[in-house]
C-alpha cells in the first residue's frame, strides 16, 4: 500500500526517520518543518525529487502557518491518506522559576496546540471522503509526570487525551486516529537527558514499527513494547511509592542551563 503522508517536524529525529521509511515504501511525502533549508538539503541527499516529495515551511505553534501548509498540500498534492503530528519540543522546567513560565507556554503551544492545528484542516475533508488516518505522536512521559519534565509530561498527557477524544469523534466517519507513544529514541530531544534510558531505540527501528502500527490502524501503542510494560507498571504504582522512587531522579536541563 502507498499514498500521500503529511509529516510535521520532519527535519530531524523521529520525523525524518518516518519520512525515510515512508519514502522507501513508495509513498509520496508532504514534509513540514521550520528549518525548511535543512529539510531540502536532506531530501536532496536522499534523491527525493519534486515528483515524490514537497516541502512546506511552517511552525505548528503558529496556527496560520501550519494551516497554510496544510491547504497548500491539499491544493498541490491532494488530500493526504495519513497525517502525522510529530513536531514537538522537550525542555526541562522548574515551575518555581518565573522565567520558566514562558518555556512551559511554548512547550504546550508546540506539543498540544500544534497537534490540534496540524489535524484541523484535514478533518472535514477526510470525513467527507470517509477515509484517512490522523496520527498523534505522544510519549511514555505522558503516562506519569516525571520530575523536571512537568511541561513535556503534561503536554504529552494532553496529546494522549486529545487523540482519544478525537478518535471517538471521527469513528462514524471512518477516519482513524492513532496514538503512538515512543519510549526513548536516540534523537536530538533525548541527547541531553542526564539519566539512563532503558530500551533506547534507533530512529529507523522506531519508524519501521510505527509505520506498521499506523497501517494497522491500531488506536494506541507504546513503542517499543517493553516500555509499554514499564509504563503500565508505573501507572499502577501507588502515588506515594512513585513519588519516593522518582524524587531524586536526575532532571533534564532547563533552557539555557
Amino acid at each position: 500500500m502507498s499514498g500521500l503522508v503529511f509529516i510535521t517536524g520532519a527535519s530531524s529525529g523521529i520525523g525524518q526517520a518516518l519520512a525515510l521509511e515512508y519514502a522507501r515504501s513508495g509513498w509520496r511525502l508532504a514534509l513540514v518543518a521550520r528549518r525548511d533549508a535543512v529539510l531540502r538539503e536532506w531530501t536532496a541527499a536522499q534523491g527525493l525529487g519534486p515528483e515524490r516529495c514537497a516541502i512546506y515551511a511552517a511552525d505548528v505553534a503558529d496556527g496560520a502557518s501550519i494551516a497554510a501548509a496544510a491547504l497548500a498540500c491539499i491544493a498541490s498534492q491532494g488530500l493526504p491518506d495519513v497525517v502525522i503530528a510529530n513536531a514537538g519540543i522537550s525542555v526541562g522546567v522548574d515551575t518555581a522559576e518565573a522565567e520558566d513560565l514562558a518555556v512551559i507556554e511554548q512547550v504546550y503551544r508546540t506539543n498540544v496546540f500544534g497537534l490540534a492545528a496540524t489535524f484541523q484542516p484535514f478533518i472535514a475533508p477526510m470525513r467527507a471522503r470517509r477515509s484517512g488516518t490522523l496520527v498523534g505522536v505522544a510519549s511514555v512521559a505522558g503516562i506519569r509526570g516525571l520530575p523536571g519534565h512537568a511541561a513535556y509530561s503534561g503536554s504529552k498527557a494532553a496529546v494522549i487525551s486529545h487523540c482519544e477524544s478525537l478518535r471517538a469523534e471521527c469513528r462514524e466517519s471512518n477516519v482513524r486516529v492513532v496514538t503512538i507513544a515512543p519510549g526513548y529514541v536516540a534523537t536530538p530531544l533525548t541527547s541531553r537527558n542526564p539519566f539512563r534510558m532503558p530500551f533506547l531505540m534507533r530512529p529507523e527501528d522506531f519508524a519501521r514499527r510505527a509505520v506498521r502500527t499506523i497501517a494497522a490502524g491500531t488506536s494506541y501503542r507504546v513503542i517499543p513494547w517493553q516500555m509499554g510494560v514499564v509504563a503500565k507498571v508505573l501507572r499502577l504504582l501507588p502515588d506515594g511509592l512513585f513519588d519516593r522512587i522518582f524524587a531524586k531522579q536526575p532532571r533534564k536541563p532547563r533552557a539555557g542551563h
